[in-house]
C-alpha cells in the first residue's frame, strides 16, 4: 500500500484517500491549536503561500494527544486554524499519531522516518514530515524544528522534483 491509498477524512467529513496530492511535494504535520507551538500555523501557512504553485502543499492532522491540547471537535478546530493563524492547506479530521489507535499514515510515516535514536514514537505537536512527488517520506523533522528553519530543504527537493506536465 502506498501513502496514497490510505484513507483519511477531511476536516469537514469527507473520506478519500491522499491521491489528490499524488505528484506534489507533502509536509504532513500533526497539529495542535492549544499548544505552545500553535504560532508555527503561521509559518506552515507562509510555506503553503510560497511554494503551492510549485507543487508543494501542506496537510494538517490535528491531534489531541499530547496534553489535551487540541479543541474538542473537528469544527472548533477548523474555525481556530482559521480566526487565530489564517490556515487555508488542507486540515483533516482529528487523530492519534501514537500507540495502538494511530492512524496508519502517522504508522507509515514513522515507520520510514525514524525520531532520535531510532524511536518511532511522535513526541510532541508539530512533528512535520517530508515526502516526495513519488510518495517516499524523505525526513522528520521535530517540533523544535520551525516552517522557516525547514524552507531550504522544501526549496532544495522542489527544485530537484519538477512539476511532471
Amino acid at each position: 500500500m502506498s501513502i496514497y491509498d490510505i484513507e483519511v477524512e477531511t476536516i469537514q467529513g469527507k473520506l478519500g484517500n491522499l491521491s489528490p496530492y499524488k505528484g506534489q511535494v507533502m509536509l504532513i504535520v500533526n497539529t495542535a491549536t492549544k499548544c505552545g507551538f500553535a504560532p508555527q500555523f503561521k509559518g506552515l501557512q507562509k510555506l503553503y503561500d510560497a511554494y503551492k504553485d510549485q507543487g508543494f502543499v501542506v496537510l494538517g492532522f490535528p491531534c489531541g494527544q499530547f496534553a489535551g491540547q487540541e479543541l474538542e471537535s473537528n469544527e472548533e478546530v477548523a474555525e481556530a486554524c482559521e480566526i487565530n493563524f489564517g490556515v487555508n492547506f488542507p486540515l483533516f479530521a482529528k487523530i492519534d499519531v501514537n500507540g495502538s489507535s494511530a492512524h496508519p499514515l502517522f504508522r507509515l510515516l514513522t515507520n520510514e522516518a525514524r525520531g532520535v535514536f531510532g524511536s518511532k514514537a511522535i513526541k510532541w505537536n508539530f512533528t512535520k514530515f517530508l515526502v516526495d512527488r513519488d510518495g517516499r517520506v524523505l525526513k522528520r523533522f521535530g517540533p523544535k524544528d520551525t516552517p522557516e528553519s525547514i524552507e531550504k530543504e522544501i526549496r532544495s527537493v522542489l527544485e530537484n522534483s519538477p512539476v511532471q506536465a
